[in-house]
């Protein structure tokens, strides 16, 4: 109805869509135009994709801008394209800032140092403008400093009319979330310190503890609505190309802190003092929580449902018989827990969430009180004996760690009862370490529940048998017809001398998910025969050409990762990898795989992360097809980066070259080794192999649909448009100038890239 209104014609209310659909496209029908659709919130595209006629005679365009992935994708269905803009570097960040904030008379005044300023708006254009101004208003640069507005931005944000706008925006990023569910998950990040790594997992399992969410599915639906909707952003990945960890960016992240203290949704102690007496979800950062400080609080800890601790948490924080109601108690970074302090721990009977750290050596037996435990997260611990109790717990789900029974464990009546009759509710255990004596391999075959086993395997001059290990992986891994499609995942760590337990094991077996690390020299049959495996990672010294040819007839295969010092010289021919999309090789020899035309179809990620990798080392990208990205190791030398891009360049989809720097590692657990980038790294580093190199834009998405052919006569010609005739043509099209929010304009004539900046 807009767009007729916008052609002049008249617009009745009660028109269908459908006849709405005619008139606009009567009004098109032989007309060159250019129509841009600002902000779609939802998929109507599909409702309105029919009154834009497709004409290849002359030269249409309909652009159409969203903040929400899914409509994007929606949108690109059909002849369209998705370019997902980056926010400005941090010299356009800078200068951006330094025009809205300092007056022409002061610019030749030494400026206070804008870092944490430019910090908390990362990047967006919106956020830079508005603090610009409010720093403008307040005198800067002889007013107040950068750092004195930030340490108050939450109040600032809240109440100065200058900020209007952006909290506006902010707020309607946060109410258009549908239902309850996502508002309280968002709000949840605030327990988190800023610019901290969060895992998706951790958070996800947080999340069920606290009640915010009932089942499974419906925390990871929460969750990908936030990432759909740029609300938070991923900055490391997994293996299978799912997000690992993420972050809320620098202004949201003040709303968050705003809407969340302001409810008193959760409780802040960043700044030794409290504003409020009852808490119920209580996050202290960075020891600034000291013992001192802490015993004189007036807080009322009986009501505390989560505590996170980051740093030094002092004696009155950690006297946990206050604590009455706590589910969820994170203290995998806290600096000052003992082991006496889980005495008290294990009285929290309604402790549904637990997190240790590396202060912790041992767990005692009188962890069998936490009967409503669902997650125990020892991975940072010094733990290596875990009780039997803790495996008798009936509502564990997720136990991870690297530990071992004692020797000393007897399997009682009492113990066999609880296994036998399928009282363990364990999904998740990652994982143990065993030489195949008593213990583990007897009581993991009773698990029915398991979904996901991580186990270490060790050979011991006490015993060299591991039948009864074998055993338990083999009915793990079963093909249970009836059971096809649950997401099992196995990883397997074993040293040259227990390498016969692989060959050990017999189709027909099911598996989603398989990790092995070791020596291999050839791939064990059971992988060969397995149905259903769709991601996979070897690692071990020497991959042979032998073993890489039996991995490429795997029909199911989508992610593939390769970890070894060296890889035999190979041939990836026609029709291998059939469903292939993403492909990594870790390698320290820098011999990667020849490619022949029609081998990985699909592949759409190609991670090379060998920083000796010397030009393409032999390496033809152009029969990939489906390619989207190439990964290099940060590492790799300039001469060899230039020779990645020209190959982008030449590639027909022009995949984007993306260099790999590991992540922060405060998030990461030990043995972890998926693939993750900062997205400040990955945005940095990133080449958009366009000639003029990549491109800053502010942080939305745009999609362009091609209609037809052309562009507009003097792009046909390849004459120069001026800036004075393209403001005309968005005049002319209804547009002032700022109304799309976009900080730079570029223009592809023949291969040529021309931009205008306002």
């Amino acid at each position: 109805m807009e767009i007729l209104r916008k052609f002049g014609r008249p617009v009745v209310d009660n028109f269908s869509v459908d006849q709405l659909t005619v008139d606009v496209r009567e009004h098109l029908d032989k007309k060159r135009y250019f129509i841009v659709i600002d902000d779609m919130q939802t998929d109507q595209w599909s409702s309105i994709e029919a009154a834009f006629p497709q004409d290849n005679v002359v030269s249409s365009r309909v652009m159409v801008t969203t903040t929400i992935q899914s409509v994007a994708n929606a949108r690109s269905s059909s002849n369209g394209y998705v370019h997902r803009t980056k926010r400005l570097g941090d010299k356009d960040s800078e200068q951006l800032f330094v025009r809205k904030a300092c007056p022409k008379k002061y610019l030749g005044y030494m400026q206070p140092e804008s870092k944490e300023v430019l910090k908390k708006c990362d990047g967006q254009p919106l956020a830079l403008v508005s603090m610009g101004q409010f720093l403008r208003k307040k005198g800067w640069p002889t007013g107040p400093n950068c750092e004195d507005v930030c340490r108050n931005l939450s109040h600032h944000l809240e109440q100065d009319e200058t900020l209007e706008r952006m909290r506006r925006v902010l707020l309607h990023s946060f109410s258009s979330l549908p239902g309850h569910g996502p508002k309280a998950c968002l709000l949840y990040f605030g327990m988190f310190p800023c610019d901290h790594p969060i895992r998706r997992k951790r958070l996800m399992r947080r999340w069920l503890a606290e009640g915010f969410v009932e089942t499974q599915p419906s925390s990871t639906e929460n969750f990908n609505t936030l990432i759909d909707r740029n609300i938070i952003e991923p900055i490391g990945m997994c293996n299978n190309d799912q997000v690992k960890t993420c972050k809320t960016y620098g202004m949201m992240r003040e709303f968050i802190l705003l809407m969340s203290t302001s409810q008193d949704f959760i409780t802040l102690f960043a700044g030794n003092k409290v504003e409020h007496k009852y808490v119920r979800r209580l996050s202290l950062h960075h020891n600034i929580a000291t013992s001192g400080s802490c015993s004189s609080l007036d807080i009322n800890l009986s009501l505390v449902r989560s505590l996170i601790v980051f740093g030094e948490a002092g004696k009155a924080i950690l006297s946990f018989q206050k604590y009455q109601l706590l589910r969820v108690l994170d203290l995998e970074q806290c600096t000052d827990l003992e082991d006496e302090h889980l005495k008290d721990i294990c009285n929290l009977l309604l402790l549904k969430y637990l997190s240790l750290g590396e202060t912790v050596a041992s767990i005692p037996k009188d962890i069998e009180k936490l009967k409503l435990l669902e997650t125990l997260d020892l991975r940072r611990t010094k733990v290596k004996i875990l009780p039997i109790e803790v495996l008798l717990l009936p509502c564990l789900l997720h136990l991870f760690g690297e530990f071992q029974l004692s020797d000393k464990v007897k399997i009682t009546s009492e113990v066999q009862k609880f296994f036998l009759t399928e009282q363990s509710s364990l999904e998740t255990l990652a994982g143990f370490v065993t030489d195949g004596c008593l213990g583990f391999p007897q009581i993991i075959s009773h698990m029915k529940n398991l979904r996901k086993l991580k186990i270490w395997i060790e050979r011991s001059e006490k015993n060299t048998n591991f039948t009864d290990l074998v055993n338990a992986i083999q009915k793990f891994i079963h093909d249970d017809k009836e059971e096809s499609n649950d997401p099992r995942s196995l990883s397997l760590h074993f040293d040259a001398c227990t390498e016969n337990i692989l060959s050990s094991l017999k189709a027909p077996s099911y598996l989603r998910s398989l990790k092995l690390k070791g020596k291999l020299l050839e791939l064990p049959q059971f992988v060969i025969s397995m149905r259903g495996l769709r991601e996979l990672c070897l690692s071990s010294t020497k991959l042979t050409a032998g073993l890489l040819a039996a991995l490429s007839v795997l029909k199911d295969l989508q992610h593939l990762k390769l970890i070894a010092d060296e890889l035999e010289d190979f041939i990836i021919e026609d029709k291998a990898f059939p469903g292939l999309l993403h492909l990594c090789f870790v390698l320290e020899g820098a011999t990667l795989p020849t490619i022949e035309e029609g081998a990985l179809p699909y592949l759409i990620s190609l991670k090379l992360i060998c920083k000796d990798l010397v030009g393409l080392a032999g390496m033809k990208i152009n029969h990939l097809k489906c390619l989207k990205e190439v990964i290099l190791d940060h590492r790799v030398t300039s001469e060899t980066r230039e020779t990645w891009e020209k190959a982008a360049k030449e590639h027909p989809n022009r995949p984007k070259l993306l260099l790999f720097n590991p992540v922060d590692e405060s998030e990461s657990v030990p043995g972890d080794s998926s693939l993750a980038s900062t997205t400040a790294e990955r945005e940095a580093m990133e080449t958009f192999p366009t000639p003029d190199g990549a491109l800053q834009e502010d942080n939305i998405q745009i999609l362009v649909k091609q209609i037809s052919s052309a562009a507009p006569e003097k792009l046909n010609n390849s004459e120069p448009i001026s800036k004075d005739e393209l403001n005309s043509s968005f005049n002319n099209m209804g547009f002032s100038e700022g109304k799309l929010g976009l900080t730079e304009l570029s223009i592809v004539q023949n291969g040529k890239v021309s931009s205008y900046t306002h």
